[in-house]
């Protein structure tokens, strides 16, 4: 299958997907209110909110179990509502040499749509793929909406 691979999943996303953006973008720590058996924690270690080059880490519950994980932000795009992150140390680097978390927002009218890309290379082979990574990053959308709702 390879040691490096992509996964996208997708979601809708009622709450509008500007708020979505925004929320991820400026107001991440406002994730330990709105999902918070998944995100314990959020610090902005370096930089401003919602700019390139800013590094984060999140404590973060993933299988069952506490997590950690620092990021760069790589790219934000304003037109796309999107937001490339790097991961750069934590949990995840002892199973993926690279990862890349990317998240867009689709609105056409009253419909938005969320789509998660997940771009990794793994260390080997018979490492998993981020599959539960994904579910929790769609989930996590979902308890968004919960809280939006």
């Amino acid at each position: 299958m390879g040691l490096k691979g992509k996964m996208i999943g997708q979601t809708d996303i009622k709450a509008g997907g500007d708020v979505f953006h925004d929320i991820i973008k400026m107001r991440p720590h406002e994730l330990t209110k709105m999902s918070p058996n998944k995100v314990k924690a959020f610090t902005l270690l370096e930089g401003e909110l919602g700019k390139v080059g800013s590094k984060i880490c999140w404590h973060y519950t993933h299988d069952g179990k506490d997590s950690v994980g620092k990021e760069i932000i790589e790219d934000i795009d304003e037109e796309k509502q999107s937001v490339r992150f790097k991961l750069i140390e934590g949990d995840l680097m002892e199973i993926y040499k690279s990862m890349y978390i990317t998240y867009h927002v689709d609105t056409n009218g009253p419909d938005n749509l969320v789509t998660w890309t997940l771009e990794y290379e793994k260390f080997k082979e018979e490492y998993p793929h981020p599959g539960t990574l994904l579910n929790f990053f769609l989930h996590m959308v979902e308890d968004i909406e919960g809280h939006h709702s």
